[in-house]
């Protein structure tokens, strides 16, 4: 019978490759911002997935239909919605994201987030 604890994921404990990607041009505001991803999981849907986030300086239009836990590891966010209204995060801050959020997300000083992601409707 195999260990249900090897169910258990456990940032850090095991290797994933990391990503880095800047912003796509097409939703990008301000700065040259650079994005590094570690992903240490994703389910058989591709509905959820869950890791490590980091982006150095810089504004571009985000979101999408999804649910999103943040938690602040380090830096300054500001996430600002269509009408002008901001909040800004920062390191030890959760907060999560709704599918409603429509907006801009503006990194103030280099951050890095652990995420969890819900995208319904994704097959």
């Amino acid at each position: 019978m195999p260990n249900s604890l090897d169910s258990i994921i456990v940032f850090g404990d095991s290797p994933v490759e990391e990503r880095q990607a800047p912003v796509d041009p097409g939703h990008l505001i301000a700065g040259d911002p650079l994005h590094t991803l570690l992903n240490y999981y994703d389910d058989d849907t591709g509905q959820y997935r869950a890791g490590i986030w980091a982006s150095t300086e810089g504004k571009w239009h985000a979101f999408g239909p999804r649910n999103e836990f943040c938690h602040m590891l380090a830096g300054r966010v500001r996430l600002a919605d269509k009408d002008g209204n901001s909040k800004i995060f920062s390191t030890g801050d959760s907060f999560v994201i709704t599918p409603a959020f429509h907006g801009t997300w503006e990194v103030l000083e280099d951050a890095r987030k652990l995420y969890v992601i819900f995208e319904a409707g994704q097959t």
